[in-house]
């Protein structure tokens, strides 16, 4: 299986479980609090939902792939923004780290 699929797919289940997350756990509604976004954490958990599901369709469909990586690459680079604002620890920044990374290489290698 192509490097490219398996990254893809990655990404793509865990925003659609962060997205369905958003909505459902207690935990991440609670972080939403401490961010201070309750109030746009449905709107951000549809577009992180969104976008996973945007990747996995576009698998199917390849125009979808440069789209969705990108806009969940900003999502992230938003997400490392809040955390760096709010003084979060360093290892709690990783994540969106990671998956801003991720997702400009999907992106990248979408688009060359």
């Amino acid at each position: 299986m192509d490097i490219n699929i398996v990254i893809t797919l990655f990404s793509s289940i865990s925003f659609i479980i962060y997205g369905v997350g958003s909505f459902t756990s207690k935990k991440m509604i609670s972080e939403f609090d401490r961010w201070g976004y309750k109030n746009q954490r449905q709107l951000i958990g549809s577009f992180q939902f969104i976008g996973g599901a945007g990747l996995l369709a576009g698998l199917n469909y390849s125009i979808l792939i440069p789209i969705a990586s990108f806009l969940l690459s900003v999502l992230m680079i938003g997400a490392i923004l809040v955390r760096i604002q709010i003084k979060d620890k360093f290892v709690n920044v990783l994540p969106a780290t990671f998956y801003a990374i991720v997702n400009f290489i999907i992106f990248y290698t979408s688009v060359i």
